[in-house]
């Protein structure tokens, strides 16, 4: 009796995880995009998205395990010798992705990279999938 209530309470916290995805919302050019991330178990699955031809945009979901839990935001520059990592966030989830302010719980981010003096807006929210 005992293991069946957790295994429900476990299969409940799966349930409402599930609802809920990440959005991340960036503008380059003077276009904006929006992209979303899922819960998953390994960042190593989650490839990049090309922003114009020089920026890589990646957005993790981590959501177990519950120690480990956050939204993680990557921005590469895309050189020649291959992607060179110039900003990365991480905010544990639940807690600190809960914020709904007017730009969600990142706040908005610039993010420059020094050669072609290129910026990269972006701030993310959790939403309802």
């Amino acid at each position: 009796m005992k293991y069946g209530l957790f295994a429900l309470l476990l299969i409940h916290a799966g349930l409402a995880q599930a609802g809920e995805q990440l959005a991340c919302h960036y503008t380059y050019g003077g276009e904006t995009q929006t992209v979303f991330a899922k819960p998953g178990i390994s960042p190593y699955e989650v490839a990049p998205v090309a922003v114009g031809s020089y920026f890589l945009f990646r957005v993790v979901f981590e959501s177990q395990p519950k120690e480990l839990a956050a939204a993680k935001i990557y921005t590469y520059v895309d050189l020649s010798t291959g992607p060179a990592l110039i900003h990365q966030a991480s905010y544990p989830y639940p807690s600190a992705t809960s914020g709904k302010g007017q730009y969600g719980f990142t706040g908005m981010q610039s993010v420059y990279e020094p050669v072609r003096d290129s910026e990269l807006q972006y701030w993310c929210e959790m939403v309802k999938s």
